[in-house]
This record gives C-alpha cells, structure tokens and sequence, in this order.
C-alpha cells in the first residue's frame, strides 16, 4: 500500500514540475504545451499520446497565461487586435485537429509530432 502511494505522490511531485517548467518556458520564449508538457507525459509518465494531448489541451481551458500576458502587456509586447483574430480561428483549427489526430494511430500521431518539433527547429536556427 505504501508503494502505492509513494509512487501517487511521486507523479504528483512530476506533473507539479512539468507544469512549473511548462510555464516558465512559455512566458520566456512563448511555448511549453506541446513541446514540453506532451513529451514528458508519454515518455516519463507512460501516456498515450493522445491522453498527453488531451490532458494538455485541457490545461489550456483556464487562464494559466494571465500572469505572464500582463508582464507583457505592461512591456508593451501585446498585439490585441492580432490574438483577437488569432484566437477565433484558433478555436476552429484546434477542433479539427483534434478529430484528425483522434483518428490516427498512436505510431502515426507520434510521427507526425516529432516531424513538426524537428521542422520547427530547424526553420528557427536556421532561418531568420
């Protein structure tokens, strides 16, 4: 029993650091969902991507951006009128991606992750 609970307290203690890591990483270069919290759920914790997926995508249904949007808006660094637009269609695209990524399998959707976070990178050291 005491197992048990140890091994609760220690994914408790893992997620409590992912988050914290996650939101540092986004108020200093603006990610931290995908990029970290994902990862570090399938491969530490054992989900299925698809359970990373939706469980991150389930953070972002409360407002865990606020304090660090202030600090920027206090900077000067907010566009409204541009995450305004943003955000509306970002609604649509995050339905619809969820319901293609839902119906691929769990090798396939990994695949497709990986190649976006290599891309991704790729483009930002190497072109301007």
């Amino acid at each position: 029993m005491k197992t048990e609970k140890n091994k609760s307290m220690n994914e408790i203690l893992i997620l409590l650091a992912i988050g914290l890591v996650a939101g540092y990483m986004s108020g200093l270069v603006g990610i931290g969902g995908g990029l970290v919290i994902v990862p570090v759920l399938v491969y530490v914790l054992d989900y299925t991507q698809h359970k990373a997926q939706g469980t991150t995508l389930f953070m972002f249904l409360f407002p865990i951006g606020i304090l660090g949007v202030m600090q920027y808006y206090k900077a000067g660094n907010v566009d409204w009128k541009a995450a305004a637009f943003i955000s509306a269609t970002f609604i649509i695209g995050n339905l619809l991606g969820s319901k293609t990524a839902l119906s691929m399998d769990q090798a396939t959707i990994k695949k497709v992750f990986g190649a976006i976070i290599i891309l991704l990178g790729i483009k930002m050291i190497f072109w301007k």
